[in-house]
């Protein structure tokens, strides 16, 4: 049995939900599985995890502060164990960009940082209109406008892969 830590930075939750069904597909393959926020783990030692998975949103444009101070802070620990990465962004609803070498905000992101993650992925967000405050709301629907995305002010969609999620689940179990 293997321990894995999940670790989450999430804006509007949805990044929490798939990492909460990567640990159920992982779970399934008998290993012991940690999920925690980016903001509590700082207090885990991650020596003894056999793996580190880090999940990441994006909002306009750039992954939370936390998660270049958090990679900053543990680059020795990562780069010693096996490891993963994965960013959830809404551009990656595009068939274009949706994958690790394709999408512009992971490729960005990983110039950016010392750390080279072993596995990546990208997984397409989720738009819930309702769940934004009224800036969000506005800015994000500018943002679908122009990228001929959807501005209905009660559009809720979920663009993400759950079997793109899954198969990055068993890389998971397999590295």
């Amino acid at each position: 049995m293997r321990k894995i830590i999940i670790i989450y930075s999430t804006t509007d939750g949805h990044t929490k939900e798939i990492c909460s069904y990567l640990l159920n597909i992982i779970e399934k393959s008998n290993n012991q599985v940690t999920l925690i926020s980016i903001e509590n783990a700082e207090k885990i030692d991650l020596t003894i995890f056999d793996k580190i998975v880090i999940g990441a949103s994006i909002r306009y444009g750039k992954h939370s502060p936390k998660v270049y101070e958090f990679i900053n802070n543990n680059l020795q620990i990562l780069d010693n164990k096996s490891n993963a990465f994965f960013s959830v962004n809404v551009v990656a609803r595009k068939p274009e960009k949706n994958q690790a070498d394709t999408n512009p905000y992971l490729k960005k992101f990983l110039l950016q940082i010392p750390w080279k993650p072993k596995q990546l992925a990208v997984f397409a967000g989720k738009i819930d209109y309702q769940k934004y405050n009224i800036f969000d709301r506005y800015m994000i629907r500018m943002i679908m406008w122009v990228t001929k995305g959807p501005t209905h002010p009660e559009t809720n969609i979920d663009f993400t892969d759950w079997e793109q999620v899954k198969k990055f689940g068993q890389l998971i179990c397999e590295m």
